[in-house]
């Protein structure tokens, strides 16, 4: 995309980057931030990272410009000087955006080769040892929750994520993770010289946390930036409207500033699933090391949830959203029937959409959930990649 850049800015094309909330946190060390200008520190890691001369747009907290897109995470577009779409795409390609180009402008001579770029690429800041502390090991699926930070005299060094398995979320009982993560923008690490982070969460009637409060390992290096991680159990007699709250302290330290300190901050979490928050790819699971799985043959160039263990392909034959029933006619030419609910992701010609946006002959592949095999009931489908069928 640089090449193109180089190549058609001084034809009087604009380039713009916009920045979104992230689709992967973690990579890199980087996590979602909580505020507007933790977005704005992100675009200037971007450009000193990445090395671009592209102009960055950034969205609001709100993500009201990735709404109004479509919500895709990697989506591009072509607008004309009269502000119309020109082209339009879910998933961005730099090789078409240049033959777009080449058709509505016309092609440049000698093109710009990504040799002949020499853009100077700048490593995150590395501040204290990482890989020391085992990352959690996750059971199956998970889902990202809305938590809102509370105010806080000091930043929120060590940000916090909350997931949950999907039957949580339908007022059942599952796995809760919640992992504290320093954040690379403030060049800060634990203090393992100190007491470890603890926590605390106070939960509403009908719900109950095991364990509710606790402390993370002790480390045998003086400092480190590795994941903060603990998987708890949670149990709802009922969809629960009520928020969890919850409370961390911790010490960190700043080693070029020449500071320590303690740090105590607290969260709302709701129940409720976050689709802006992201899924990470980096997240232990059996047998997978820390690296989510990129499942062979995805024609979208996006790996799977680190959930989605099997697939299934082939077009929808009917879809019952009030039962929560998905029937597929498979490629060996046989009907079977999937478990789906509001949670499923789902992404329908490279949009993002819901179950109620599927049709019958749309084109499928499904992710599904192996961590209930031994169940009787269909399997459970995590995600679904969809293309109308006409």
């Amino acid at each position: 995309m640089e090449t193109i850049q180089r190549d058609y800015a001084p034809k009087g094309v604009k380039f713009f980057y916009i920045y979104k909330a992230l689709a992967h946190p973690e990579n890199s060390g980087y996590v979602q931030p909580f505020t507007s200008e933790e977005r704005l520190l992100h675009v200037k890691e971007a450009e000193r990272t990445l090395g671009s001369q592209f102009t960055w747009i950034c969205d609001n907290m709100n993500n009201d410009l990735k709404h109004a897109l479509g919500n895709a995470p990697n989506s591009e577009f072509i607008i004309d000087p009269d502000g119309r779409v020109a082209r339009r795409r879910g998933w961005s390609k730099p090789d078409q955006v240049r033959k777009d180009l080449e058709d509505l402008i016309g092609p440049v001579e000698n093109p710009t080769r990504v040799a002949d770029l020499e853009m100077k690429r700048e490593p995150p800041p590395k501040v204290a040892a990482s890989g020391v502390v085992p990352r959690v090991q996750i059971p199956g699926r998970m889902q990202a929750l809305k938590i809102e930070p509370k105010n806080s005299t000091q930043p929120y060094y060590a940000k916090l994520r909350a997931e949950v398995e999907s039957d949580v979320l339908r007022g059942g009982e599952g796995k809760m993770y919640i992992g504290f993560h320093m954040d690379p923008l403030y060049h800060v690490h634990w203090n393992n010289l100190a007491a470890p982070v603890k926590y605390e969460i106070t939960t509403p009637d009908g719900v109950t946390i095991t364990p509710a409060k606790g402390e993370g390992p002790k480390v045998e290096v003086e400092g480190d930036v590795d994941p903060r991680e603990f998987l708890l159990e949670v149990a709802t007699t009922a969809k629960s409207s009520e928020p969890l709250q919850l409370k961390v302290q911790y010490f960190a330290c700043n080693d070029e500033e020449g500071w320590c300190k303690l740090v105590t901050q607290q969260y709302v979490i709701h129940l409720q699933a976050d689709q802006d928050a992201g899924w990470t790819q980096k997240r232990g699971r059996p047998g997978s090391g820390d690296v989510a799985r990129r499942p062979e043959g995805q024609g979208t160039g996006r790996p799977m949830p680190p959930n989605a263990q099997d697939r299934v392909m082939g077009r929808v034959v009917s879809i019952n959203v009030k039962q929560g029933t998905l029937t597929v006619m498979t490629r060996d030419r046989k009907e079977q029937t999937f478990k789906i609910s509001d949670s499923t992701m789902v992404m329908r010609d490279r949009q993002r959409s819901t179950v109620t946006d599927l049709k019958e002959m749309d084109r499928v592949m499904l992710g599904i959930d192996d961590s209930n095999k031994s169940d009787n009931g269909p399997p459970r489908v995590v995600r679904i990649m969809a293309r109308s069928g006409q």
